[in-house]
Parts: structure tokens; sequence; C-alpha cells
């Protein structure tokens, strides 16, 4: 069975720069969530926009390596065309709608779907995330962090995308909101087999709900394996206590 999302020696560069991915290589099987992990500055922004389409639009290029989806050679494909393929992102930060509704965000993420199937999914993302029903007719921009993240992923989810990806998923929001949400997304990979590729800082969290992990540091990746690989390496610790800030160690050290 070929992998959902299969990227080969992808060497990444910015404009003036120079390359911010270098020989990276990653796979995520279909209907499993792996994590990619790393401090900022890693280069795991990068490899989602390499991956999305949108490098050019922050002066970024392949500049060698192959990304493949569901076995189609996609490098330089514009993002539009992979959203109608079957890919979701949702982006760091949510990025959601603020000014529109909750149902007017996912009326926006339904858009490639024919009416009744747009409504079919939308009641399935209410399903998915309760607290979204409740506040479908009021504006985005008033729900709180951990609304805004459930309404950036249902925004994704809504167009039933086989291969969804997600930036920083963990940004900012409290930590049983966070495991809520991984929650959800575990029973959308069981009941609708989407495959996901998370990026992460919590390595805590993404090592308890990710079948697989990679750890992206200075643009290589320096661990791959099962999440119970990645918690048992030794290599652990040391590879990320020497990317990150003393202050900020705690929050990326495996259990």
């Amino acid at each position: 069975m070929k992998n959902m999302l299969e990227i080969e020696h992808l060497s990444v560069g910015y404009a003036r720069k120079g390359l911010a991915l270098d020989n990276v290589s990653l796979s995520v099987a279909p209907g499993s969530i792996v994590a990619l992990l790393g401090a900022n500055g890693a280069g795991k922004t990068t490899l989602i926009r390499a991956v999305t389409g949108l490098l050019p639009l922050h002066n970024g290029y392949v500049a060698n390596g192959q990304i493949g989806f569901d076995g189609e050679q996609i490098v330089n494909v514009a993002p539009h065309r992979l959203v109608r393929m079957g890919m979701g992102q949702v982006p760091e930060g949510r990025m959601v709608f603020k000014q529109l509704s909750v149902e007017d965000n996912l009326a926006v993420g339904a858009a490639i779907l024919p009416r009744a199937a747009a409504r079919e999914r939308m009641d399935a993302v209410y399903e998915l995330f309760p607290r979204l029903l409740e506040r479908r007719k009021q504006a985005a921009g008033w729900l709180s962090g951990g609304e805004q993240q459930m309404l950036a992923l249902g925004r994704a989810l809504v167009g039933g995308p086989r291969l969804l990806l997600v930036d920083e998923l963990s940004l900012g929001l409290a930590p049983l909101i966070v495991q809520a949400i991984y929650k959800q997304l575990v029973i959308v990979g069981e009941t609708l087999g989407t495959s996901m590729l998370i990026v992460e800082q919590n390595v805590r969290i993404a090592l308890e709900f990710a079948s697989r992990a990679y750890v992206l540091e200075r643009g290589q990746i320096s661990l791959s394996g099962t999440s119970d690989e990645i918690r048992n390496s030794p290599s652990m610790r040391d590879s990320y206590l020497g990317t990150v800030k003393p202050e900020s160690a705690h929050e990326i050290t495996a259990p």
C-alpha cells in the first residue's frame, strides 16, 4: 500500500537565505497520525509550506527532492489544486476569518462541495466539535483560543481531506483543551481514514497520540521512528536541549 504522503530527499531554500531544509525524507501512511517535532526555526513550517504549495508566497523554492501525495508528484502544484485533490491544512495561528460567523467559516471550507454534501459535512463537524454548534452564529473573533483551533480544524475537515496538515496544533492552548482536540482527531482518523501530519513542539502530547514521529533539527531529520522508539531514545533530550533556550526546554522534553 502506497503512503498518503511521501517526501524524498527534499531540500528547500528561501531567496538570499540559503537552505532551510536539507535532504529531508518522511512518510505518512494511510489513516495514520505522524508528528513532526522540533524547536522554533527547525524548518517545520517550511516543510508544511512545501507540501501545501505555499512556498512561492514566502519567496521559497524547492531546490531538490520529491513530494508524493497519494502516488502523485505535487512539487509546485498550486494550493487550490491540492485542496481539490484532497489535501487540507490548518495553519499556525489558526487564521480563522474573525469577522465571519462560525458557520460562515465552515462554509468557506465547504465551498468546493455540492450544496447537499456541504451541509452533511458541516453537520459532521458540529458532531465532532459540539462547541462549534453552540457558537455557530457567533463571530469567530469572539471565540476562545481553543474554540478557534476547533474551528480551524473544522474548516479544514469539512472538505473531507484525505491528508490533513496541522501546524503547531497546541500553540497557546491549555493542556486539557489540547488533549480533547487530539482525541477528536484520533476519531477522525479511525472513522474517516484521514491521514495527518501534525507539527508540534509539545513532545509529550505528540507522542501520546501519533503512531510515528520525526525530529527536525536545523533543517534535517535527526531522529525518526515509532512514538515508543522516539520516547525511549537516549538522544532525545540532547537533541532538543541543543536547539532551544534553557527556559523553554521543559516544553519539549520527552516524558
